[in-house]
């Protein structure tokens, strides 16, 4: 499984959020699943199974597939809450 993280750049915000879901999963003992980061205009030719962007930027990601759109990167809170329902919805957590 991975979980693609999108910004405009694919550097600094994308990283920082790859970093916090990375963490989460450690928290659950799913460091199996695989979390990676790309720039919006490469994402298109990355086949993930969870899409994880900002609000400004996850409308363009849904035609990719399952999109987690996020109100605020930084809110920790409110990334475990997100990542916890995907990985319910894709079956991999009850």
């Amino acid at each position: 499984m991975l979980i693609l993280v999108c910004c405009g750049s694919g550097l600094g915000s994308s990283f920082m959020i790859e970093m916090n879901i990375k963490n989460i999963l450690k928290e659950m003992n799913l460091e199996e699943i695989q979390v990676d980061h790309s720039d919006l205009s490469s994402a298109s030719g990355i086949k993930a199974d969870i899409y994880v962007g900002t609000r400004d930027l996850a409308s363009n990601l849904t035609d990719l597939g399952y999109t987690v759109s996020l109100n605020n990167m930084i809110d920790k809170n409110e990334l475990k809450q997100k990542i916890t329902k995907a990985l319910k919805d894709k079956g991999i957590i009850k």
